[in-house]
């Protein structure tokens, strides 16, 4: 089976990382996932350096949050950690744990499965951009805050992959404000975990055919132990913490 290693997910620090270095600083992982919101003041690589220093991992997707503010996208995105951004892809993590992710949120001009009849205003980043008045670009492409979007593409996209675990920052439908969407995501690539953010409330739920879900709250941390890849009874660090939206 080889020997066992853990990877650290870590919800929305919303600026607070210090709970990130102590916790890497005591159990060692193997890697850290951040599921979004990270309001970063420095760049994501300087601001966690002691768990580069110590050869730790990190891998993260954005939030909602990342859009509101230029320095705080481009802290996150230009980083020296720019290249750890799972967001639509599919990357081997720690040996045989494949982590699937999708960042930002659904939103009802650009997709909103809730809406309507569910099915994208815009199938795509091109088509949104053909339809977008002069004047409102920024960098020449997407304004920043549909650049932390869902994009019906992206979807589509992961829907062709495989992985073990899919991470996202909106909440499946285990959460009353969740998407049964990432349900079918999820399962559709195989995945028998899904870990949010988003609502900044530590829970656990399983959904129908064995798919498990794991909300982490606002600068919580959860420790998933490899292998057995999904073994139940895995450590919830902080499960109290939460704070409202």
């Amino acid at each position: 089976m080889g020997r066992t290693v853990t990877i650290l997910f870590c919800g929305d620090p919303h600026g607070s990382y210090s709970q990130i270095i102590r916790a890497v600083a005591a159990k060692r992982p193997a890697a850290v996932v951040i599921v979004g919101d990270h309001d970063l003041e420095q760049p994501l690589d300087e601001v966690l350096a002691p768990v580069l220093d110590a050869g730790v991992r990190v891998w993260w997707i954005p939030g909602n949050h990342d859009g509101d503010r230029v320095h705080w996208y481009c802290n996150l995105f230009d980083s020296g950690l720019g290249d750890a951004n799972l967001h639509g892809r599919v990357a081997e993590v720690a040996p045989g744990l494949r982590i699937a992710g999708l960042g930002g949120v659904f939103r009802g001009r650009i997709w909103h499965p809730s809406e309507g009849d569910g099915a994208p205003r815009f199938p795509d980043r091109e088509s949104y951009l053909d339809a977008l008045p002069p004047g409102h670009r920024w960098r020449g492409g997407l304004p920043l805050a549909q650049r932390v979007s869902i994009w019906w593409e992206d979807y589509q996209k992961l829907r062709a992959e495989r992985a073990d675990v899919l991470v996202c920052h909106e909440a499946p439908s285990s959460h009353r404000h969740g998407f049964g969407v990432l349900d079918d995501l999820a399962r559709s690539m195989g995945a028998r975990l899904i870990v949010h953010g988003h609502h900044h409330i530590g829970y656990q739920a399983m959904l129908p055919a064995g798919l498990r879900v794991i909300g982490i709250g606002r600068a919580g941390l959860w420790r998933l132990a490899v292998p057995p890849v999904l073994a139940p009874g895995r450590e919830v660090v902080a499960p109290d913490r939460v704070a409202p939206n």
